[in-house]
């Protein structure tokens, strides 16, 4: 009984400080990238580095975004659904499924309701409106985390890896491509770690009595890995975006090659690290929001 009530007690205080804290991040995000001048030449200086390397890098990253499509996620949402139905585990199948349908409805909902002011800092996108979060980062993350949550914990550590990755890459992908801003990775990063801590609440809701929590389950190592990974890649991109603050402002395409690398780098090192820190925070508590079971 004394380990039901600390996974029920003081996990869902853990997931709900998640759930304020990756929100108050969105909107931090949002309110810089799309609210004020600066954040957008910042996000636009970004956007125009991706020309550098351009050529050589195409064809892979159409590659990557064109996978995403609505087919594509319907059939992995039914092959992430199956792998926890085979596993026993009703709930989890349909938290899972609610955890990629809630945070794709959520994306959709806040690029068409939220407004991106028109500051003239790029005029050449200023018609197509707000793009904050991308849809097709979010398809990614959402996936990758629903995925980790149904798979068996001898391989979770390990697929928490690979699935992080293709999130990752899916993210700088839509700034390669021209596609999205790099907050729009971000945001959207946020928006499915939002939805990963109500699933996990929902977990602890449905979880059976003879659940069984135990510490040897818990992926440490790896949380700490990709958790002290994406911070300092975070950090970086901080550090590199703060250098084109003294940047004269001056529209990008007139920028030279130097600032242009600094705010793709930068941006590209922001968005992967968003994405590790966010997979890291589901590895926290997953031993306990997917338990064991006695008999």
């Amino acid at each position: 009984m004394r380990v039901r009530v600390t996974a029920r007690g003081s996990t869902a205080v853990w997931l709900v400080v998640l759930v304020l804290a990756q929100t108050a991040a969105f909107l931090v995000v949002w309110r810089f990238a799309v609210g004020s001048e600066l954040g957008q030449w910042i996000d636009t200086v970004a956007l125009t580095g991706n020309q550098i390397g351009q050529d050589r890098i195409d064809g892979p990253v159409n590659t990557v975004l064109n996978a995403m499509s609505v087919v594509a996620l319907v059939a992995v949402t039914a092959v992430i659904g199956f792998i926890a139905l085979i596993r026993g585990r009703i709930a989890l199948a349909v938290t899972a499924t609610l955890l990629i349908v809630g945070a794709n409805a959520t994306t959709q909902l806040l690029k068409h309701g939220l407004v991106r002011p028109n500051f003239g800092i790029d005029p050449e996108r200023a018609a197509v409106g707000n793009s904050l979060p991308s849809g097709h980062t979010t398809v990614a993350a959402a996936v990758a985390v629903a995925l980790v949550l149904v798979l068996p914990r001898t391989i979770r550590a390990a697929g928490a890896f690979v699935t992080t990755a293709y999130a990752a890459i899916a993210g700088v992908a839509t700034l390669s491509a021209g596609w999205h801003r790099p907050s729009d990775a971000v945001a959207a990063y946020l928006v499915v770690g939002v939805w990963a801590a109500l699933a996990g609440l929902l977990l602890l809701v449905t979880q059976r009595e003879q659940a069984q929590v135990e510490s040897a389950d818990a992926h440490r190592v790896a949380a700490l890995i990709l958790g002290v990974g994406g911070l300092l890649a975070v950090a970086g991109s901080a550090l590199a975006l703060t250098w084109l603050v003294d940047v004269p402002r001056v529209a990008p395409d007139e920028l030279g090659r130097r600032p242009l690398l600094v705010g793709y780098a930068g941006s590209a090192a922001g968005i992967a690290g968003t994405m590790a820190v966010v997979m890291a925070l589901v590895l926290t508590s997953i031993h306990r929001l997917v338990p064991r079971y006695k008999g």
